[in-house]
C-alpha cells in the first residue's frame, strides 16, 4: 500500500488498508479496516484474477479477523491471549490438517508387514518426519512435536509386538528397547521429534542484500 503517509491517509478516511502475502498460487490478504471492506476486497481480488481466466478456491477462501483464525501453508494462525498475561499475540502452529496428514503417513508405514526388519521401517518413518518437522520448526511447536513423539513410539511397538506375537515385554526391550524404551535396531534408532529446537522467525528484510543492486559504474 506505497508508503506509510499513504496508509495514514486512507486510515484519515476511513480507508481500508492491506498487505498481500503469497506463496506460488496461495495468498493471504491481511486487512486494516471493516468486514465489509474486507470482503469488498475479496470481490475486486475475484475480478482481477478472472481477468486473467483464474478463479478463488471456494473451499479454501473466507473472511475472517485475526482473532478467529486461518489456516496457510500448513500453519494455523491465530491471535490468542498468552498464558499468565492479558497481553494478547499472534500464534503460529501446526494445523490439525497437517498434524493428520503426518499422522497417516506414519500409519501407512507402520501398517506394512512384519517380514522386514525393524531398521527398514524406522529408516522410512525417520525420513517422513524429520521432513515435517524440520517445516514446522519455526513456530509454535513443542506440544505438536512431543504429541507426534508418543503417536510414532506407539505405532512402533505395535508393529513390533505383531512382528513377534509370541513375545513378552522383556525380550522386545532386551532386544529392541534397551536404550530407555526407544526403538532402535541395527544403528537405526526412531527419530525424536520432541529433540527438534523450536525457533521463529525474525525480520530481517532490511538486512537481506538485494541480489539486484545495481553500481553507480554500472548505471
Amino acid at each position: 500500500m506505497a508508503t506509510r503517509v499513504d496508509r495514514s491517509r486512507r486510515r484519515r478516511h476511513g480507508e481500508a488498508t492491506y498487505r498481500l502475502v503469497r506463496y506460488a498460487d496461495d495468498f493471504v490478504v491481511m486487512v486494516h479496516g471493516t468486514k465489509d471492506q474486507a470482503s469488498a476486497l475479496r470481490a475486486d481480488v475475484e475480478a482481477a484474477l478472472c481477468s486473467v481466466g483464474l478463479r478463488l478456491n471456494e473451499e479454501k477462501t473466507s473472511v475472517c479477523s485475526i482473532d478467529e483464525g486461518f489456516d496457510f501453508l500448513g500453519f494455523r494462525i491465530q491471535r490468542q491471549v498468552k498464558r499468565g498475561s492479558h497481553r494478547a499475540f499472534v500464534y503460529t502452529w501446526p494445523s490439525k490438517k497437517s498434524l493428520s496428514s503426518i499422522m497417516a503417513k506414519v500409519k501407512t508405514i507402520s501398517k506394512q508387514g512384519t517380514n522386514n526388519p525393524l531398521s527398514d521401517l524406522l529408516r522410512q518413518m525417520n525420513g517422513v518426519l524429520r521432513g515435517w518437522t524440520n517445516y514446522f520448526r519455526h513456530g509454535v511447536s513443542k506440544d505438536t512435536f512431543a504429541y507426534l513423539r508418543h503417536v510414532t513410539w506407539l505405532r512402533v511397538v505395535r508393529w513390533l509386538r505383531r512382528k513377534h506375537r509370541r513375545a513378552n515385554w522383556g525380550w522386545l526391550r532386551r532386544r529392541y528397547l534397551s536404550n530407555g524404551w526407544w526403538p532402535e535396531h541395527d544403528g537405526e534408532a526412531l527419530f525424536d521429534c520432541a529433540t527438534v529446537p523450536v525457533t521463529r522467525y525474525r525480520y530481517r528484510g532490511a538486512a537481506i542484500p538485494s541480489p539486484w543492486a545495481v553500481t553507480t559504474e554500472a548505471a
